[in-house]
């Protein structure tokens, strides 16, 4: 069994390194009201166990039946061959509709279903900005009509992909990447709660797994299970290594060899083909630098790209500028 299943929060208050968001979401609960919702952050920090944990709290043992959770990545990429086999939608899927026009009557059946012993129900959208223009258009006139009745929960890694009007109609509430400490403190107590596995793992390796999982607490989770039950925890960077990791140190050897063009294009790649938001092409892109280059004139490019991402819109323009950055620091 997974560790990340088998540790998996089961209330609220379980979830570590998000203090601020959980006392929104447990007021939330507590008063039974809610606004549509925004949760944003990066991978392994908490987001989908946190939809799940406040509809508990929010339903008690009803939760299931007032929250609908859409997969939406596996909708739009596998398109109407998902509607056709899906037992949640295959009774609604209809062969001589579009996928979007599929999906809008979807949304609004499920929408139209009255909430169990509760003023309104869950509508839950996981990976929302894998979501169309015309998908999301869709969405928000639904928002308006059904708004009495239902509550939009959009959970996101790149919340600027949602269009500004679905914006606008909710409460953003940001995972940021989980402390060092927390993780630190977690991995820890399974350790502690896993002695009867075949390897131990020493404080200094549990060190080198929080810093391989970079603020993900589900990749700490996964890294110390595979080091406990292998005996090894060595390389655990290279071990780690993700396929964005390695187009982002692609990007920087473009940079460096003063292909500007070819480096724009592979971090908008990030973005686009891979889902990432800025600052996790950020976070990309500061690793590669610690590995290859650990210039401090590209900690301060980086330090003035993540500030002005924070109080900007528009991300690509905020990367093509750090681009430039990087170029120059390299040229000079």
């Amino acid at each position: 069994m997974f560790w990340i299943e088998k540790y998996r929060p089961n209330a609220l208050n379980d979830i570590v390194g998000q203090d601020a968001v959980i006392r929104h979401l447990s007021s939330f609960a507590e008063s039974r009201t809610c606004p549509h919702l925004i949760l944003s952050g990066p991978h392994g920090t908490g987001k989908s166990v946190a939809i799940e944990c406040f509809a508990q709290e929010l339903y008690g043992e009803n939760w299931e039946l007032n929250t609908t959770i859409f997969q939406t990545a596996d909708l739009f990429l596998q398109g109407k061959a998902l509607l056709e086999q899906d037992e949640r939608y295959v009774h609604l899927f209809q062969k001589n509709m579009s996928l979007i026009n599929n999906f809008k009557h979807i949304i609004k059946w499920y929408a139209s279903l009255k909430p169990l012993n509760a003023e309104y129900k869950l509508m839950v959208f996981e990976d929302a900005h894998t979501l169309t223009r015309d998908a999301q258009q869709g969405l928000r006139r639904i928002m308006e009509r059904t708004s009495g009745t239902c509550r939009f929960i959009f959970s996101t890694t790149n919340p600027s992909a949602l269009l500004p009007a679905i914006r606008s109609r909710c409460l953003p509430l940001f995972f940021a990447p989980v402390g060092t400490d927390a993780i630190l403190d977690r991995l820890h107590a399974i350790r502690e709660a896993e002695q009867s596995s075949p390897h131990s793992c020493p404080d200094d390796d549990l060190e080198l797994i929080v810093q391989a999982s970079a603020g993900d607490l589900r990749r700490a989770v996964l890294l110390l299970q595979g080091a406990m039950e292998t005996g090894r925890c060595t390389d655990l960077f290279e071990i780690s290594q993700s396929e964005t990791a390695t187009v982002a140190a692609g990007a920087l050897a473009s940079l460096r060899s003063g292909d500007s063009r070819s480096a724009i294009r592979r971090f908008e790649a990030l973005m686009i083909d891979y889902g990432l938001s800025g600052s996790e092409v950020l976070a990309e892109i500061r690793s590669a630098t610690k590995r290859e280059f650990n210039h401090p004139a590209l900690a301060i490019a980086l330090a003035d790209a993540e500030f002005r991402m924070l109080h900007a819109n528009n991300e690509y323009i905020q990367i093509g500028a750090l681009t430039a950055g990087i170029r120059e620091v390299f040229s000079s």
